[in-house]
């Protein structure tokens, strides 16, 4: 990022590529990996739309659900990834299914949980706040299309 701000301020003619840096810096960094819990092939089902939303939206995706398949091009895995960081866990099970996540989401421990709409669980997320992780009652569709993802 010095660089192009030296650039600038000296009439460099590499500009362009500098300025072409920084956007890819800027987007590199606005991007945000994410694990999709409750991934599933069915089109009509919001984790679905999520996955693909996402993808267009230029987020790195992690599907993950109890059947292996496909969401336009993005493989659906069964497999926890235990070894992978995250910034956002975004829930489409009901908290009477996240009981086997809890504790496999805390030890990703990624910056926050979305839980979208009927994923509500007032216990859990007083257990990820008390993590330090942020736990929020929204709808990842609605935060993609109003830029607040």
């Amino acid at each position: 990022m010095n660089k192009f701000l030296v650039a600038l301020k000296c009439g460099n003619k590499h500009k362009k590529s500098f300025l072409f840096y920084g956007l890819a810096f800027t987007l590199y960094y606005n991007m945000k990996r994410t694990l999709v819990i409750g991934a599933s092939e069915k089109p009509e089902r919001y984790a679905y739309k999520a996955t693909v939303m996402l993808n267009e939206y230029k987020h790195e995706t992690y599907a993950y659900g109890l059947k292996a398949g496909n969401i336009e091009g993005n493989a659906i895995q069964t497999t926890w990834p235990t070894d992978q960081v995250f910034d956002t866990v975004t829930l489409y099970v009901g908290p009477q299914n996240q009981g086997d996540y809890q504790e496999k989401i805390l030890a990703l421990h990624p910056k926050r949980v979305v839980f979208n709409p009927g994923t509500e669980n007032a216990a859990f997320e007083t257990i990820l706040e008390n993590a330090g992780i942020e736990a929020l009652e929204a709808c990842t569709l609605v935060l993609l299309r109003t830029n607040q993802y």
